[in-house]
């Protein structure tokens, strides 16, 4: 969860000729499944893109993070670039203790991700869809943990074999002191 505290908005009223304040509030915001498919189904294109958002979009994606109920639309058009700020970093913070290797042989992928893209891998791993309301980047990893215990134990080549043999051979000749 991420709070973020909007001041109040002092507008003018052309019709009236006065001024008015739009209370300003505290709003709590989710990046989540839900929030990110909400988004993706507004502006037609996928969230998880190298394509940079526009200031409106990433405005628009803080409204769909909202969780407060009853936030008045006008407060969204005075988010400040610290809140943004602050949001980008609550979006990339991975919110696990859980880390990968980096595997330099494995290909990219280069699959566009898509919202439907992440609930078909909750549906084939049989992931709960009360996991869609988590931080995205959890959801993500128990995701990527998923396929990483699912895969098959590889076998070793003979190559491989062979030399592990010969280590472990090695090191007990050194153990027991003897020549083999």
């Amino acid at each position: 969860m991420l709070y973020l505290h909007i001041e109040d908005v002092e507008l003018f009223d052309e019709r009236k000729s006065e001024f008015f304040i739009i209370s300003g509030r505290t709003i709590k915001l989710e990046h989540s499944l839900v929030s990110l498919s909400k988004w993706e189904s507004k502006w037609c294109k996928p969230f998880l893109s190298k394509e940079p958002m526009t200031r409106f979009q990433t405005v628009d994606y803080i409204r769909h993070m909202t969780i407060t109920q009853n936030v008045n639309p006008v407060l969204y058009n005075h988010i400040a670039l610290k809140h943004i700020n602050d949001v980008n970093e609550y979006i990339d913070h991975p919110m696990t203790a859980t880390t990968f290797k980096k595997n330099d042989n494995r290909l990219l992928n280069r699959e566009i991700i898509t919202s439907e893209i992440i609930y078909y891998w909750m549906i084939a791993l049989e992931i709960p869809f009360e996991c869609q309301r988590w931080h995205l980047n959890r959801l993500l990893t128990l995701i990527n943990v998923c396929n990483i215990k699912n895969q098959p134990n590889k076998t070793m080549s003979k190559k491989e074999l062979l030399s592990r043999n010969h280590a472990l051979n090695e090191a007990r000749k050194r153990r027991f002191n003897t020549t083999g």
